[in-house]
């Protein structure tokens, strides 16, 4: 018996929901992982190299741009001056302890940062870093339409929603997918491009 037209659009809803939570969450994976690359070093100073660090202070860990404002006063070095003198130390050896690879010089007042010419063995490094990155990005992406899909699936053993709905919402989830991958591998291109750049 076909279900009343009311709850047969309920259930085309929830397909749409479904879709569109998806995407929103592709895009969240995208933006993340576009923020990831922005922490692995270029040539050139940029205050996201150093924002994902954590400070101890008072005894928990703070992001270092809510102690300091970080300033590129030229191509190859950053300026970090903390709002509170008594932080500089922690800074410094939160910088340290980083995986960073950079000296910070302290002069009481604030710390300078300057980065080093990356050798092409150290950028190749970087290189498969920012792969891993955009790898780790497609799985997510992956897995959100895994997710969708099952949700999909349930709908359609739920009621009785049409063949051709499951088929249409399915293409347009490989359809999403696919974009969000490109988009990722633009970024990941993009990336390699600035890294190898000498």
């Amino acid at each position: 018996m076909p279900c009343a037209p009311s709850v047969l659009g309920t259930l085309v809803a929830v397909i749409e929901d479904t879709m569109l939570e998806a995407m929103d969450k592709m895009d969240r994976a995208v933006e993340h992982t576009q923020s990831q690359f922005a922490t692995v070093r270029t040539g050139r100073a940029t205050p996201s190299l150093v924002e994902r660090i954590n400070v101890e202070y008072y005894g928990a860990p703070v992001p270092i741009q809510q102690l300091a404002s970080i300033s590129v006063p030229e191509a190859r070095q950053l300026l970090i001056k903390p709002h509170d003198r008594t932080t500089l130390e922690s800074i410094e050896r939160a910088i340290r302890e980083s995986d960073l690879g950079v000296n910070p010089s302290n002069d009481g007042v604030a710390i300078r940062l300057s980065l080093p010419q990356l050798t092409e063995e150290r950028r190749k490094e970087y290189v498969k870093v920012a792969r891993a990155m955009a790898e780790e990005g497609r799985i997510a992406l992956r897995s959100i339409r895994r997710d969708a899909r099952k949700a999909i699936e349930a709908a359609q053993s739920d009621g009785d929603v049409s063949e051709d709905d499951i088929d249409r919402a399915e293409k347009e989830l490989d359809k999403v997918t696919h974009e969000h991958v490109e988009n990722i591998d633009a970024a990941l291109g993009r990336k390699e491009h600035e890294l190898l750049e000498v």
